[in-house]
Protein backbone atom coordinates (compact mmCIF):
# COMPACT_ATOMS: atom_id res chain seq x y z
CA UNK A 1 0.00 0.00 0.00
CA UNK A 2 3.01 2.26 0.20
CA UNK A 3 2.73 3.05 3.91
CA UNK A 4 5.72 2.85 6.28
CA UNK A 5 6.37 -0.62 7.69
CA UNK A 6 6.42 -1.30 11.41
CA UNK A 7 9.90 -2.74 10.92
CA UNK A 8 11.41 0.72 10.48
CA UNK A 9 9.55 3.18 12.71
CA UNK A 10 9.93 6.81 11.72
CA UNK A 11 11.06 9.49 14.15
CA UNK A 12 8.19 11.31 15.89
CA UNK A 13 7.08 14.47 14.14
CA UNK A 14 5.94 17.65 15.88
CA UNK A 15 2.67 17.58 13.93
CA UNK A 16 1.92 14.12 15.35
CA UNK A 17 1.65 15.45 18.91
CA UNK A 18 -1.82 15.20 20.41
CA UNK A 19 -3.55 18.55 20.94
CA UNK A 20 -3.65 19.56 24.63
CA UNK A 21 -7.39 20.23 24.34
CA UNK A 22 -8.17 16.53 23.72
CA UNK A 23 -9.99 15.04 26.70
CA UNK A 24 -11.61 11.94 25.18
CA UNK A 25 -9.99 9.08 23.28
CA UNK A 26 -12.03 6.31 21.67
CA UNK A 27 -10.80 3.00 20.29
CA UNK A 28 -12.36 2.00 16.97
CA UNK A 29 -11.72 -1.21 15.05
CA UNK A 30 -11.75 -1.37 11.24
CA UNK A 31 -12.70 -4.91 10.28
CA UNK A 32 -13.59 -6.85 7.17
CA UNK A 33 -12.68 -9.76 4.97
CA UNK A 34 -9.46 -10.24 3.09
CA UNK A 35 -8.58 -7.39 0.72
CA UNK A 36 -11.57 -5.13 1.41
CA UNK A 37 -9.49 -1.99 2.05
CA UNK A 38 -8.84 -1.84 5.79
CA UNK A 39 -5.17 -0.86 5.50
CA UNK A 40 -6.10 1.63 2.79
CA UNK A 41 -8.74 3.29 4.98
CA UNK A 42 -6.51 3.58 8.04
CA UNK A 43 -3.70 5.02 5.92
CA UNK A 44 -5.98 7.46 4.11
CA UNK A 45 -7.66 8.94 7.17
CA UNK A 46 -4.87 8.87 9.77
CA UNK A 47 -3.40 12.23 10.78
CA UNK A 48 -0.21 10.49 11.89
CA UNK A 49 2.01 8.10 9.99
CA UNK A 50 0.06 4.84 10.09
CA UNK A 51 1.65 1.79 11.60
CA UNK A 52 1.23 -1.23 9.35
CA UNK A 53 2.24 -4.85 9.65
CA UNK A 54 1.95 -5.85 6.01
CA UNK A 55 4.02 -8.76 4.78
CA UNK A 56 4.52 -10.15 1.30
CA UNK A 57 2.13 -12.97 0.57
CA UNK A 58 3.84 -16.35 0.27
CA UNK A 59 3.11 -19.91 -0.73
CA UNK A 60 1.80 -20.48 2.81
CA UNK A 61 -1.45 -18.87 1.75
CA UNK A 62 -1.97 -21.05 -1.32
CA UNK A 63 -5.13 -23.07 -0.88
CA UNK A 64 -5.91 -21.19 2.34
CA UNK A 65 -6.56 -17.58 1.31
CA UNK A 66 -9.36 -16.87 -1.13
CA UNK A 67 -7.91 -14.47 -3.72
CA UNK A 68 -11.01 -14.34 -5.90
CA UNK A 69 -11.49 -10.71 -6.89
CA UNK A 70 -8.16 -9.61 -5.38
CA UNK A 71 -5.74 -11.63 -7.47
CA UNK A 72 -3.43 -8.63 -7.79
CA UNK A 73 -2.91 -8.38 -4.02
CA UNK A 74 0.73 -9.07 -3.07
CA UNK A 75 0.82 -8.08 0.63
CA UNK A 76 -1.40 -8.74 3.60
CA UNK A 77 -1.80 -7.47 7.17
CA UNK A 78 -0.53 -10.06 9.64
CA UNK A 79 -1.14 -8.28 12.95
CA UNK A 80 -2.83 -4.89 12.73
CA UNK A 81 -2.88 -1.42 11.23
CA UNK A 82 -2.89 1.59 13.53
CA UNK A 83 -3.78 5.23 12.96
CA UNK A 84 -5.27 8.25 14.68
CA UNK A 85 -7.73 10.96 13.73
CA UNK A 86 -9.07 13.93 15.66
CA UNK A 87 -12.77 14.52 15.00
CA UNK A 88 -12.83 17.68 17.11
CA UNK A 89 -10.59 19.65 19.46
CA UNK A 90 -11.64 17.32 22.27
CA UNK A 91 -12.29 13.95 20.61
CA UNK A 92 -9.67 11.65 19.08
CA UNK A 93 -10.16 8.19 17.60
CA UNK A 94 -7.50 5.51 17.73
CA UNK A 95 -7.99 3.22 14.75
CA UNK A 96 -7.05 -0.45 14.71
CA UNK A 97 -7.31 -2.39 11.46
CA UNK A 98 -7.64 -6.16 11.82
CA UNK A 99 -6.06 -8.87 9.66
CA UNK A 100 -8.50 -10.09 7.04
CA UNK A 101 -7.23 -13.64 6.65
CA UNK A 102 -9.04 -16.12 8.86
CA UNK A 103 -5.79 -17.75 9.99
CA UNK A 104 -4.94 -14.47 11.79
CA UNK A 105 -8.34 -13.98 13.42
CA UNK A 106 -7.02 -15.24 16.76
CA UNK A 107 -5.54 -11.72 17.09
CA UNK A 108 -8.99 -10.15 17.08
CA UNK A 109 -9.62 -10.75 20.79
CA UNK A 110 -6.79 -8.43 21.75
CA UNK A 111 -7.64 -5.83 19.13
CA UNK A 112 -11.26 -5.62 20.29
CA UNK A 113 -10.43 -5.16 23.97
CA UNK A 114 -11.65 -1.72 25.00
CA UNK A 115 -13.13 -0.92 21.58
CA UNK A 116 -16.24 1.24 21.61
CA UNK A 117 -17.35 0.30 18.11
CA UNK A 118 -16.34 -0.97 14.69
CA UNK A 119 -16.56 -0.26 10.99
CA UNK A 120 -17.19 -3.32 8.83
CA UNK A 121 -15.81 -2.79 5.33
CA UNK A 122 -17.66 -4.70 2.61
CA UNK A 123 -16.69 -5.57 -0.97
CA UNK A 124 -19.89 -6.32 -2.89
CA UNK A 125 -17.94 -8.50 -5.33
CA UNK A 126 -17.30 -10.89 -2.44
CA UNK A 127 -20.29 -10.40 -0.20
CA UNK A 128 -20.14 -13.91 1.28
CA UNK A 129 -16.73 -13.12 2.79
CA UNK A 130 -18.50 -10.71 5.15
CA UNK A 131 -20.81 -13.24 6.80
CA UNK A 132 -18.23 -14.68 9.21
CA UNK A 133 -16.91 -11.20 10.00
CA UNK A 134 -20.38 -9.98 10.97
CA UNK A 135 -20.89 -13.13 13.02
CA UNK A 136 -17.68 -12.46 14.94
CA UNK A 137 -18.85 -8.95 15.81
CA UNK A 138 -22.29 -10.11 16.89
CA UNK A 139 -20.69 -12.73 19.16
CA UNK A 140 -18.58 -10.02 20.78
CA UNK A 141 -21.50 -7.64 21.16
CA UNK A 142 -19.57 -4.80 19.52
CA UNK A 143 -21.74 -2.07 17.93
CA UNK A 144 -20.86 -1.52 14.28
CA UNK A 145 -21.83 0.12 11.05
CA UNK A 146 -21.30 -1.29 7.56
CA UNK A 147 -19.34 0.66 4.94
CA UNK A 148 -19.57 -0.45 1.31
CA UNK A 149 -16.16 0.19 -0.21
CA UNK A 150 -16.29 1.31 -3.84
CA UNK A 151 -14.23 -0.81 -6.22
CA UNK A 152 -14.17 0.00 -9.96
CA UNK A 153 -15.90 -3.23 -10.95
CA UNK A 154 -18.04 -3.79 -7.86
CA UNK A 155 -21.77 -4.25 -8.51
CA UNK A 156 -24.12 -1.67 -7.05
CA UNK A 157 -27.02 -2.95 -4.97
CA UNK A 158 -29.84 -1.08 -3.24
CA UNK A 159 -29.27 -0.73 0.48
CA UNK A 160 -32.43 -2.73 1.16
CA UNK A 161 -31.06 -5.70 -0.80
CA UNK A 162 -27.70 -5.51 0.97
CA UNK A 163 -29.42 -5.35 4.35
CA UNK A 164 -31.40 -8.48 3.52
CA UNK A 165 -28.38 -10.32 2.11
CA UNK A 166 -26.29 -9.50 5.19
CA UNK A 167 -29.21 -10.14 7.57
CA UNK A 168 -28.76 -6.76 9.23
CA UNK A 169 -31.42 -5.10 11.39
CA UNK A 170 -32.80 -1.76 10.27
CA UNK A 171 -30.99 -0.06 13.13
CA UNK A 172 -27.50 -0.81 11.75
CA UNK A 173 -26.38 1.99 9.39
CA UNK A 174 -25.10 1.09 5.92
CA UNK A 175 -23.03 3.77 4.18
CA UNK A 176 -21.07 3.98 0.95
CA UNK A 177 -17.41 4.96 0.96
CA UNK A 178 -14.16 5.15 -0.94
CA UNK A 179 -11.48 3.87 1.43
CA UNK A 180 -8.81 5.69 -0.61
CA UNK A 181 -10.36 9.06 0.22
CA UNK A 182 -9.58 10.80 3.51
CA UNK A 183 -12.85 12.74 3.38
CA UNK A 184 -14.94 9.67 2.62
CA UNK A 185 -13.24 7.59 5.32
CA UNK A 186 -13.69 10.42 7.84
CA UNK A 187 -17.40 10.55 6.99
CA UNK A 188 -17.65 6.83 7.77
CA UNK A 189 -16.10 7.39 11.19
CA UNK A 190 -18.44 10.29 11.85
CA UNK A 191 -21.38 8.04 10.95
CA UNK A 192 -20.14 5.43 13.40
CA UNK A 193 -19.76 7.96 16.23
CA UNK A 194 -23.23 9.36 15.61
CA UNK A 195 -24.61 5.82 15.71
CA UNK A 196 -22.78 5.04 18.96
CA UNK A 197 -24.10 8.29 20.42
CA UNK A 198 -27.66 7.03 19.89
CA UNK A 199 -26.95 3.70 21.61
CA UNK A 200 -25.21 4.54 24.83
CA UNK A 201 -26.52 5.85 28.11
CA UNK A 202 -22.95 6.74 29.06
CA UNK A 203 -22.06 10.15 27.61
CA UNK A 204 -20.09 9.82 24.38
CA UNK A 205 -18.76 12.99 22.75
CA UNK A 206 -20.98 13.76 19.79
CA UNK A 207 -18.83 14.53 16.72
CA UNK A 208 -19.15 17.95 15.17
Amino acid sequence: MGFPSSEAPAEPRAQDALAPSVNTAVKIVIVGGFGVGKTTMVGAVSEIRPLTTEETMTQAGVGVDDLAGVEQKTATTVAMDFGRISLSDQLVLYLFGTPGQERFWFLWDGLFQGALGAVVLIDTRRLAASFDVLGQLEERGVPFIVAINAFPDSPAHPVSQLRTALDLPESVPIVNCDARSRASSRDVLLSLMRYLFTLTTTPVPEPL
